[in-house]
């Protein structure tokens, strides 16, 4: 009967896979989404009157919105001094998931995609910040209404890279599960 080193074997299979080549060439995608948040941010901004909202669908309007908060307008009622701290999260947060997709395996595409995205979002909101001084925000979904925050393309790509970041932890957890 095979006892623990079958499954102990299968997990230093695991850790010790090779490195991935060129782990950096995911960060073509953060190039993607800044170009496309920015570019976004840019039409909304041009094209839209601020505060008026104009519907698309029943349940969603694009509206122009400036955030000097973070998510769903936390500290946006501050006198300022969130701009310099949110831009410097963004920037150490951008720089740890750098470092960490640089150290990434062979196999961990799914992982590599999530912090390329978080990146690229991390990084559309730092310039608006930093230049405008509010995070421009546009799309707005409601049900009557009650209205889900604003918010704008880096979000969503922060949020995709986030479910990325737990579908990968989940299936990490399942795997150590398997070879225990």
């Amino acid at each position: 009967m095979p006892d623990q080193e079958p499954s102990a074997a299968a997990q230093a299979d695991q850790h010790s896979a090779p490195p991935m080549t060129r782990p950096l060439r995911w960060l073509w995608l953060s190039l993607a989404v800044i170009v496309a948040d920015l570019g976004s941010k840019v039409l909304a901004s041009a094209m839209l009157a601020y505060a008026s909202p104009v519907e698309v669908l029943p349940v969603f309007n694009l509206t122009l919105l400036h955030n000097t908060g973070a998510a769903f307008s936390f500290l946006a009622e501050h006198a300022g001094w969130q701009r310099w701290l949110f831009a410097i999260i963004a920037i150490g947060a951008s720089v740890g998931l750098t470092v960490w997709m640089r150290r990434l395996r062979a196999g961990e595409t799914l992982l590599a995609v999530a912090l390329a995205l978080i990146i690229g979002g991390a990084l559309g909101n730092l310039y608006d910040r930093l230049v405008h001084g509010y995070v421009v925000d546009f799309l707005s979904f409601h049900w009557g209404q009650t209205y889900f925050p604003a918010f704008n393309l880096a979000d969503v790509a922060i949020t995709l890279g986030a479910i990325g970041l737990i579908i990968e932890s989940l299936r990490d957890a399942r795997r150590g599960r398997a070879s225990s």
